[in-house]
């Protein structure tokens, strides 16, 4: 792939990527959602929270069932950036030098040569992530965390638009792992796919049929370098005194919320803003309204949470627990925000 952004401006050599424009923003995420949406029918929202997750530097657990376009999803997301696409298909025997990469001895220089492991792209599919062991999981969380690997004692940078899409099966659990919470709350988000509507599955037959890799037809419509601009862009969206005490206010009542023995973390009530400001930039808006909040909190928040003992007998979820906090706490009035 050669970098061609050929419907959008590339970075100029002087440009500064915190002063590009909320009208550049939005372009640029609505450009990579339209490529991503000529492979991928009728999941609008779905390829819409994924641009949302690479443009904050965030990745995501997408949790469904076999066959419903989630390694196309991930393939026409790094064809659009004109990325690279790594994929490690994770199982019981998956060691973690599989996925970091390994230093090999070089018989002609006397020397140990670091070979990079597939973690080393810009979008990165962990595929069943759940059927590794923890300590093969664990490899992904300084990639994941800090955007680097450490292999021998020596530090590897990823890419600066390094992002992890982890798959796994919700309805098969023979041979899994459960992943701990500190590795859940490393994903900016969880969402699921779901089958496609009649006709957009109809569609789906008519622009599938002449190919078994779907993406292969795209062209990059900006840069990985572009996006990860766009990431740093995204910090000067504005957020009211109002709307930053809103957020405290949610965390706080998931932390007290007695149906819950875990609320949400710093880092999860960062990554909610954080998405908040990309979905504000995304409608085009330099500026956060409570709206965005609530779009993205069942996706950024639900997977942190844990439900108490004794309301999980009840059959109550993190989902229905947030979905009450949004509803209980009161929202910044339009003349404050």
């Amino acid at each position: 792939m050669t970098t061609t952004d050929e419907q959008l401006p590339a970075r100029g050599p002087g440009d500064d990527p915190t002063e590009l424009a909320a009208t550049d923003l939005t372009r640029h995420l609505t450009a990579v959602q339209a490529n991503v949406e000529k492979v991928i029918q009728g999941k609008r929202d779905v390829v819409h929270l994924l641009v949302i997750a690479l443009v904050c530097d965030g990745h995501v657990l997408i949790e469904d069932v076999p066959g419903v376009g989630k390694t196309t999803l991930a393939k026409a997301l790094a064809r659009s950036i004109d990325g690279r696409f790594g994929r490690v298909q994770f199982t019981p025997d998956l060691l973690p030098s599989d996925v970091t990469g390994m230093s090999v001895w070089n018989r002609a220089t006397n020397t140990f040569e670091f070979r990079p492991g597939p973690v080393f792209a810009d979008v990165l599919l962990a595929d069943e992530i759940n059927r590794a062991s923890p300590k093969t999981q664990s490899a992904l969380l300084e990639a994941m965390a800090e955007k680097q690997v450490t292999s021998d004692g020596v530090t590897h940078p990823l890419g600066s638009s390094f992002m992890v899409i982890a798959t796994q099966n919700p309805i098969e659990h023979e041979g899994t792992y459960p992943l701990p919470e500190a590795q859940l709350d490393r994903f900016l988000m969880r969402i699921g796919v779901g089958y496609p509507a009649r006709v957009s599955e109809r569609l789906m037959l008519a622009t599938h049929a002449g190919t078994s890799d779907p993406a292969s037809i795209l062209t990059p419509v900006t840069s990985a370098a572009t996006m990860a601009d766009m990431a740093k862009a995204i910090t000067r969206v504005h957020i009211a005194a109002p709307l930053a005490d809103y957020l405290l206010d949610l965390a706080d009542a998931t932390r007290r919320h007695p149906a819950l023995s875990l609320g949400l973390s710093p880092r999860g009530l960062l990554d909610l803003q954080r998405a908040s400001r990309a979905q504000a930039a995304s409608q085009g808006r330099g500026f956060v309204i409570p709206d965005d909040v609530k779009t993205l909190a069942p996706f950024v928040v639900p997977h942190r949470l844990i439900v108490s003992p004794e309301s999980t007998l009840h059959g109550i979820q993190p989902r229905d627990v947030l979905t009450e906090i949004l509803d209980s706490v009161p929202v910044p009035r339009p003349e404050t925000r």
